[in-house]
């Protein structure tokens, strides 16, 4: 194996037995034997089942290499192998430094022993001597935060205090290969992004392997993507490659469209005016005693909700302005969002509105038609089906998974507002931002200025003597 490589794995494979009954773990243990000792063919009394299968790949010194795939595909068992916990069934895998983990929650842990007790054990797994350890015993428990809990047992620990001390412990270990398996969604906000910090810090000096279903911390974290899928490796690549070739198959939209919503030319000035004034629009169609069949994105009628029941929500979609669903979004393009409801009662103003929620549940922004149609509602009668369509230009969203509420009421006022039915995240989608956004959302902005007033002498010298930042102390 090349000194640039950290990680090569050859023609990997893992095969497990599953077996229909509890007897047939018997039958396979005796009679194919009894069987071997009459000259006769053994018959197996199980299923295989392939984890891995003929996987091959190189990861080298220094790269951060994101796995992805839906759940099933072989994520966790291809981690499980290069870590050691599990015996490839054919295949070969070789490494170049210390490996440290963060598999499933509690691995590597006794409960019954104390979190110090196993903070010794499992750095001493990880091949630190008992002098090390005792010399970044104070930094592994300031880094956990979990006070005095560091001498109860860990039974008695939380998911979060969990997830804290095992990642404590791979923090200050001094590996050169980190290997982490979606751990970090347990903690808590501020201890994930100490965990995110670390490893930003950690990619300067080492080799990190990373599984999530977050596309998003894909492309901003990793270099590299190995998309498996049915335990075979479907693509390798660049993140960001990999990522979109994933998204357009999961949600069956071609590489095309989502290529043509990221080429966006810059708006003409007009066209700016008209959308710092109005960036919206909002039309409704009734259509009576019939439906029209408009391909839906990710739209989920199984979603909770809650309402009176005077209408259901039959489809809810995302699209461009074309009409065509839209599998992932970079921000800034103008977007529609559809709603489609049958009405069951009759009702004398209805009323659409959605909402945007990041994937903690963080309501981003929201609509509804109200102000729109106050002054001229639109009526339905039972059967009929209604739908409601917003134009707009989306904001700039930070990459990651986001949902989107949808829901439809009945009201002349918004004192008098009846809730026929509102849907909780009735589809999903995937950003994948094309500039840098600090904070929840970024918005695109018509101008900004910055100009310079110059301050009268009275003014200054009254400034200065106000103990405000320009002040002469004596």
């Amino acid at each position: 194996m090349s000194s640039d490589v950290a990680i090569k794995v050859d023609n990997l494979s893992k095969c497990y037995h599953l077996y229909d009954r509890p007897i047939d773990r018997v039958k396979q243990s005796v009679v194919p034997r009894l069987r071997g000792m009459f000259g006769l063919s053994s018959v197996p009394y199980f299923r295989e089942f392939w984890a891995l299968n003929r996987c091959s790949f190189e990861i080298k010194k220094g790269e951060t290499v994101g796995i992805i795939g839906v759940n099933g595909s072989g994520k966790s068992t291809l981690l499980q192998l290069l870590c050691g916990i599990l015996a490839p069934t054919n295949g070969d895998i070789e490494l170049q430094g210390r490996v440290a983990a963060l598999l499933e929650l509690g691995a590597g842990f006794h409960p019954e022993f104390t979190g110090k007790e196993n903070v010794y054990m499992n750095a001493s797994i990880l091949g630190l001597s008992k002098a090390e350890i005792d010399a970044k015993y104070d930094e592994i428990v300031a880094f956990a935060e979990i006070g005095d809990f560091i001498d109860q047992p860990i039974k008695t620990y939380s998911s979060g205090m969990f997830v804290r001390l095992a990642f404590a412990v791979i923090a200050h270990v001094d590996a050169e290969i980190l290997v982490v398996d979606e751990a970090l969604a347990v903690g808590d906000v501020f201890f994930t992004q100490k965990c995110m910090r670390f490893l930003h810090t950690f990619k300067t000096r080492g080799t990190i392997v990373l599984v999530t279903h977050d596309s998003g911390t894909v492309v901003s974290l990793c270099d590299r993507a190995i998309w498996l899928d049915h335990g075979e490796v479907r693509s390798i690549g660049s993140a960001k490659h990999v990522c979109e070739e994933y998204l357009a198959t999961r949600y069956g939209v071609s590489p095309s469209v989502i290529a043509n919503q990221v080429q966006r030319t810059p708006l003409p000035s007009s066209e700016q005016h008209r959308l710092s004034r109005h960036d919206a629009r909002i039309d409704f169609i009734n259509h009576s005693n019939q439906r029209n069949d408009i391909e839906i994105f990710e739209f989920s009628s199984e979603a909770h909700s809650f309402g009176h029941g005077g209408a259901t929500i039959t489809n809810a979609a995302l699209t461009d302005l074309q009409g065509r669903p839209l599998a992932w979004v970079v921000g800034g393009e103008m977007v529609r969002i559809e709603i489609e409801a049958l009405i069951a009662v009759a009702c004398g103003s209805i009323i659409f509105g959605f909402q945007f929620k990041n994937k903690l549940g963080q309501i981003l922004f929201a609509q509804n038609s109200y102000t729109t149609y106050c002054l001229t509602p639109v009526s339905a009668d039972p059967d009929e089906t209604v739908k409601g369509v917003f134009e707009f230009r989306l904001p700039i969203l930070p990459c990651g998974s986001y949902t989107v509420d949808v829901a439809i009421a009945d009201g002349a006022s918004l004192e008098s507002v009846t809730q026929l039915q509102w849907l909780h995240d009735a589809f999903s989608l995937e950003s994948h931002a094309s500039s840098v956004v600090v904070g929840m959302i970024g918005l695109m902005f018509d101008s900004i200025k910055v100009t310079r007033t110059m301050a009268s002498p009275r003014s200054q010298r009254q400034f200065n003597s106000s103990g405000f930042p320009g002040n002469n102390y004596q």
